[in-house]
């Protein structure tokens, strides 16, 4: 099991623009969406309504695991769920954009 988990550390050179841009969305997302909710928008999932109560446990979803799955993932396994955050960021953006203007 260590040497699996040190195995997936030796890939992230080879794959640390797939593993940063997975982090990195995940952070954007969580900023818009405190963004939004500042702006008086409603969160419509309820797992998330629920992490907003407990900051502590925010932080561990939003920014822990994420830092964890791109540690432990290869890249390449990545991208789906890279193309899937860059869906949620543009709509995020977007309900943003057509809020303010």
């Amino acid at each position: 099991m260590t040497a699996e988990i040190w195995a997936s550390a030796a890939t992230f050179r080879r794959s640390a623009a797939e593993k940063v841009s997975f982090v990195l969305l995940n952070q954007v997302d969580l900023v818009l969406t405190l963004l939004a909710l500042s702006l008086g928008f409603a969160e419509l999932n309820p797992l998330m309504v629920y992490m907003f109560t407990v900051p502590v446990l925010l932080v561990v979803i939003k920014v822990a695991l994420p830092l964890l799955i791109a540690w432990l993932i290869p890249g390449r396994l990545l991208v789906p769920s890279i193309i899937l955050l860059c869906l949620v960021v543009s709509w995020n953006m977007k309900e943003l954009l057509v809020y303010l203007f």
